[in-house]
Parts: C-alpha cells; structure tokens; sequence
C-alpha cells in the first residue's frame, strides 16, 4: 500500500487502520483494540462516518474478508435505538404493579 493521501492522513492521523491491514493473521479482537485506539486518535470535529467511509473505499476495497473490513462496515451500519422500558408505563406493560 502506498504512502496515504491527505483525506487519508486526516481519517487515519496515526497510520493505524492502515497497518491493520498490513498485518497478516490479525484478529476480530485486535481489530477491535485498533479500532478503539483509532477513534480515540481523531481529532475534534472529523466527521467519524466519513471518516470510516473514506477508510473503507481506500482500504477495504477487494479485502472483504479482513476483520477491519467487518468492523468498520458495522460501524457505519446504523443503530437501533433502544426503547425505554423503566417507569409506570413499563411495569404495567409487563404485568406488574
């Protein structure tokens, strides 16, 4: 893999991702460990959904299999909101008081 562009250095400040991928037998877990350290290293106001959208077109391209792939497919995948269930309302649904 080549030297990274500008938008790549801004996504990736620290090479982080991009060394996952250069790491050959690397796991989910480290993957995740990674991951974590990555989005602790970008700075304030990097749109994190652009900057994983980058980091999948120019890293994750023919390397569907990778777990860095996965992960960061998953993490644009959008989240359920969970709904609250405390309160009266909740207990009378659940049979209770």
């Amino acid at each position: 893999m080549s030297e990274p562009d500008p938008a790549t250095a801004s996504a990736d400040p620290k090479g982080l991702v991009r060394e996952s991928y250069l790491i050959g037998g690397i796991t989910m877990a480290e993957c995740r460990s990674i991951l974590i350290d990555w989005s602790l290293s970008l700075p304030l106001g990097v749109d994190t959904a652009k900057a994983i959208d980058h980091l999948l077109a120019h890293h994750g391209y023919g390397h569907a299999d990778h777990p860095m792939t996965q992960l960061l497919t998953q993490a644009r995948s959008p989240v359920a909101m969970a709904k609250r269930r405390g309160g009266r309302a909740g207990r009378v649904q659940q049979g209770g008081i």
